[in-house]
């Protein structure tokens, strides 16, 4: 497990850094040597060392170079600028004494000691796949920087800056390496490069040699673990192996290596990279060369924040909220009343990062389970079933732990009754809810249609008012006619003849609900949050319609989708786009995670 400690120091401006830090082990590069291996550098001794402590990273707070390789096979490198403010360097650190160790020879041979810092950004949740990594880094790094420091001195190279030429001059070499994900990595590029996109790799030199220091500062390579994922994929090859690439690719432009200044720059470091992957046996090619195919074979794409956390990428981001709430027609729902493909997959991934969704509806219990069964997100292992919470019927049947009933509220007899004449008499259809049963007076297409579109329950013809109401007790009544007839007729009806005794909501332009008053989603949604042991700052809720304003102003978060009641929107923290472009998944990917 990797041990946690304080986050790398950012400037004002800068996002928090990094909350877990590694330091180099002993590392075997050969199979007779010991812990300490003898460099070739002036009879230099490197020493991997465990103990020494990290000096804080100056990712932020310097001008200096910073070499980057872009993501989606993109290259681009930042100009060089010189120091400003207090080098790292400068700060009061415990050097290490050079020991005099017996041996053959009478030269007094000088320990060179690499440290090398390995970080997981704050934000990047606790994979284990992402850990492994980082854990193997610890080893991997010193033995890429003791390869590397091995071709600098007396190279041939013509075009590499020599500001590093012999690291045997100094006593110690210190690097960090940041695994972060594509947000933090456009930040950087941001405040750096005036460029608001993510790239894969992102080398800041740390090194000024007016200071003569004993000690090397390469500085810190910054890498996007999600961009790098995507690259793996696309190339074939694990996380490993592109974190390693990308990892060499930026050690390389800490040492002076830099292909974007010539043809014969690109060549050299290109085969620099080439020798240091291959001599460790890892898979791969080169970044520059990886770069240029994907090149060759890229297609025409736009980025935007909703292409960069898409499926499978939520892993590289920790959930802002323990639930997240979702009203299901006008907002989960298309206009053919389905799940998209996109929305399903985004309550998945979701809820595989631990989020739990919760549905807040004005629906039965049983159609959302319906409709989720056609989507494979029922049952179980699903989002929905009888044994999970949920909202439903407007708030007036609610489930808490187990799928238990916790609330049941019943709309006055006296106002079924009222409604149930005025639809006779009118012959205006209505439906009239109880728990997972809808019952009405007589057949009709928009009656039909609250099963065939909504998939409610099939509407229980029974033909007098008296049976009827003595049938079940009744949640809540539903109107349905034409938008132009709810508008003009049914609602000032019956928000007149109703007066305190009941609440008319709408939740779609040709419907008219009836319910008991003082409830609502939003009260609904209040009633399991108590149950649950939750608070209001930790769920996001999405929705459309008038029914789901209580609901949005409860939560910390509330979205309105770009298809919702203007009521819902002026109400709302954010308004995004709508049901019919996966407004939801949206949602989740841009503010979620």
């Amino acid at each position: 497990m990797l041990p946690r400690r304080s986050p790398l120091r950012s400037s004002p401006s800068a996002a928090r850094m990094a909350r877990a830090l590694l330091h180099a082990v002993p590392v075997l590069l050969h199979p007779s040597a010991a812990a300490t291996v003898v460099s070739s550098h002036s009879s230099s001794r490197l020493v991997f060392d465990a103990s020494s402590s990290l000096p804080k990273s100056s990712l932020f707070g310097r001008s200096l170079r910073a070499a980057l390789c872009g993501g989606e096979g993109e290259e681009a490198r930042a100009p060089r600028s010189s120091c400003s403010g207090r080098p790292w360097a400068a700060q009061k650190r415990n050097y290490r004494k050079v020991r005099r160790r017996a041996g053959k020879s009478k030269q007094t041979e000088k320990e060179l000691k690499l440290s090398v810092s390995i970080c997981i950004e704050d934000d990047l949740p606790d994979d284990p796949e992402i850990l492994s990594i980082a854990e193997l880094l610890r080893l991997n790094v010193p033995m890429a920087m003791k390869l590397a420091f091995d071709g600098l001195k007396d190279s041939e190279h013509k075009t590499r800056d020599t500001a590093i030429s012999d690291v045997g001059g100094f006593k110690s070499v210190e690097l960090s390496i940041l695994l972060c994900n594509d947000d933090f990595i456009r930040k950087l590029n941001k405040e750096w490069r005036d460029e608001d996109h993510a790239t894969d790799v992102l080398s800041m030199s740390e090194h000024v040699p007016d200071l003569n220091l004993p000690i090397l500062m390469l500085g810190d390579i910054v890498i996007s673990v999600e961009t790098a994922a995507r690259q793996a994929e696309e190339r074939g090859h694990s996380l490993l192996d592109e974190i390693r690439i990308l990892m060499v690719h930026g050690l390389l432009h800490l040492l002076g290596f830099d292909h974007e200044i010539s043809e014969e720059a690109e060549v050299e470091m290109e085969k620099e990279e080439e020798l240091l992957l291959k001599s460790f046996g890892w898979k791969g090619k080169g970044l520059i060369q990886s770069a240029y195919e994907a090149q060759d074979d890229a297609k025409p794409h736009v980025e935007n924040a909703y292409d960069r956390k898409k499926e499978g990428s939520l892993r590289f981001y920790k959930p802002k909220f323990s639930y997240i709430f979702c009203d299901m027609d006008g907002t989960l729902l298309n206009s053919k009343s389905l799940i998209s493909a996109k929305n399903a997959n985004a309550l998945k991934e979701a809820s595989s990062r631990g989020v739990k969704v919760v549905i807040a509806t004005g629906k039965t219990r049983a159609a959302v389970i319906s409709i989720f069964k056609m989507a494979d997100l029922a049952g179980k292992n699903g989002i929905v079933s009888e044994f999970s919470p949920g909202v439903f019927i407007q708030g007036l049947l609610v489930y808490g732990r187990q799928g238990r009933e916790i609330y049941r509220g019943n709309l006055d007899p006296t106002i079924s009754r009222e409604a149930c004449l005025y639809s006779w008499e009118n012959k205006i259809p209505l439906v009239a809810f109880s728990e997972g049963r809808c019952l009405s007076l007589f057949d009709h297409p928009l009656v039909d249609s609250l099963h065939t579109t909504y998939h409610e329950p099939k509407a229980e013809i029974i033909s007098s008012v008296d049976q009827l109401l003595a049938a079940a007790d009744i949640q809540k009544v539903l109107f349905m006619d034409s938008a132009e007839g709810v508008a003009n007729t049914l609602r000032p009806y019956w928000s007149e003849a109703t007066g305190d005794r009941a609440n008319v909501v709408q939740a779609q332009p040709d419907m008219l609900e009836i319910v008991p008053p003082g409830t609502s989603k939003g009260s609904g949604v209040k009633l399991l949050l108590d149950h649950l042991g939750v608070s209001p700052k930790e769920i996001m809720a999405i929705g459309d319609g008038e029914n789901d304003v209580e609901m949005l102003e409860l939560a910390s978060l509330g979205i309105a989708l770009g298809n919702g009641s203007e009521k819902t929107k002026a109400v709302a923290d954010v308004i995004g786009i709508d049901n019919d472009e996966d407004g939801v998944a949206d949602a989740i990917f841009r503010h979620a995670f």
